[in-house]
């Protein structure tokens, strides 16, 4: 068995959901999952069609349908969460914190020692990571600029004609940032150790 593979027995969070890692056919509910709980943050337009493969995929399941998810990618010590969403109707029941806490059990058997995820400002993802051990370790900026702003920062060549942006910027940058695009959000790296 794969050490990312799936331990001896699920982990729960009563009852239900159950905890157990990402099988194909759980795509379109995993997609549905992503999309609507990532609708009242910052990350609202972060849509995907189709899954994009990690070194650990977990899914907490009711009934067969995806409710909560967690990808983590682990290229050595340094492991990365990429996705951790709850599906909004099942929010506030622990979840979030039964998949983290089986991804721990199995990020500590194959030696990482240190786990990070890249967060916006969105105050209950700063709070859930608190709570779960995570400190900030460094912050820069994401810009998105509108087709109208976006003339102001790039030049378009080859009869190309820039419609938007996403850019990053130094935190210092921050006030005058805010003051030249509508969207800027502080990025932040938050880290725990193993």
């Amino acid at each position: 068995m794969n050490l990312l593979g799936a331990s001896s027995s699920p982990a729960v969070t009563g009852e239900r959901p159950v905890v157990r890692d990402y099988d194909s056919a759980d795509e379109p509910s995993w997609l549905r999952c992503r999309v609507l709980g990532f609708l009242a943050t910052s990350y609202y337009d972060d849509v995907w069609q189709a899954k994009r493969r990690a070194d650990l995929e977990l899914v907490a399941v009711d009934d067969d349908v995806v409710v909560g998810l967690l990808d983590v990618s682990v290229p050595g010590a340094e492991a990365t969460i990429d996705n951790v969403v709850v599906h909004p109707d099942h929010q506030g029941r622990g979840i979030a914190t039964a998949l983290l806490a089986e991804a721990l059990r199995r990020l500590e058997r194959c030696g990482v020692t240190t786990l990070d995820a890249w967060i916006r400002e969105d105050k209950p993802a700063l709070e859930w990571y608190a709570r779960n051990g995570f400190v900030e370790s460094s912050r820069y900026l994401h810009v998105h600029a509108s087709a109208d702003e976006v003339g102001t920062v790039v030049i378009a060549r080859h009869g190309l004609t820039a419609a938007g942006a996403f850019l990053h910027a130094r935190i210092e940058r921050e006030t005058e940032m805010r003051q030249r695009f509508e969207r800027v959000h502080v990025c932040r790296r938050m880290v725990r150790s193993l």
